[in-house]
């Protein structure tokens, strides 16, 4: 009988489909790389995924963020993503946690009940708070470096935080982590070297840090990357290649 995920089972197998229904993955930001990270792993049919995200959809992220489109404005990212899910796989158990993963909320999470983690985050002491949880769990997790101010799709790489470079935030990650005894991390990451982006009123609103520039075809890229990385690592399927 054909279903959502007829043409994903052509390639994976009715046995692996099932699998996926029972897989549990918990994504940390739904934003321009965690909303498609999100919207591909619902569209190839895993049945539980815990949403964590504080936020909710702004104007400035009508330009990249799958969830966000005019009518979603001042809605949490988390709840907008959430119907996005079950309008595709009306079946999918969705749970959402509209916070920030800190260590006032760390005791919300359970990290061993969940097969694997997505960092798609852009904080570091929250990346890292999420890293160490997740290896003290013993649970897969990969990690979305820096998408921003990056304008080559092609020039992500899928690797272990050591053997990234010049990504800035991976190289501050890599400190991060060697400082706390972590000694291997898979990340998305790109080679590009970030461009400045340009002065704007975004920018002078903005007290803490620069608002980094981005595209709608950036950030997808690296989503969809950890997507199937996590995809791969939880059935055993890897493409094949012809010498």
């Amino acid at each position: 009988m054909l279903n959502e995920f007829s043409r994903t089972e052509l390639l994976f197998g009715p046995d692996t489909m099932e699998k996926l229904k029972r897989m549990r993955i918990l994504i940390f930001g739904i934003g321009g790389v965690g909303g498609y990270v999100t919207e591909a792993l619902a569209r190839s049919g895993v049945g539980h995924l815990a949403l964590v995200d504080n936020d909710t959809v702004g104007l400035t992220n009508l330009n990249r963020q799958i969830i966000a489109t005019h009518r979603t404005i001042g809605r949490y990212k988390v709840d907008v993503m959430k119907e996005r899910i079950l309008d595709i796989n009306p079946e999918a158990d969705v749970a959402t946690h509209c916070c920030f993963y800190l260590p006032e909320t760390q005791d919300q999470f359970d990290f061993t009940q969940y097969d694997y983690i997505a960092d798609a985050i852009d904080t570091v002491a929250g990346k890292i708070q999420i890293i160490l949880a997740a290896k003290a769990a013993g649970t897969p997790v990969i990690s979305s470096m820096g998408a921003g101010n990056k304008i080559d799709p092609g020039a992500f790489r899928i690797a272990d935080i050591y053997e990234t470079s010049v990504c800035p935030l991976a190289k501050v990650m890599r400190k991060e982590l060697k400082k706390r005894g972590v000694d291997s991390l898979k990340v998305v990451y790109s080679t590009e070297t970030p461009l400045t982006p340009r002065d704007s009123m975004e920018q002078k609103g903005t007290a803490h840090r620069p608002v980094p520039g981005s595209t709608a075809f950036v950030p997808s890229v690296a989503g969809l990357l950890m997507a199937g990385e996590i995809l791969r690592d939880l059935t055993g399927l890897r493409p094949r290649y012809s010498c």
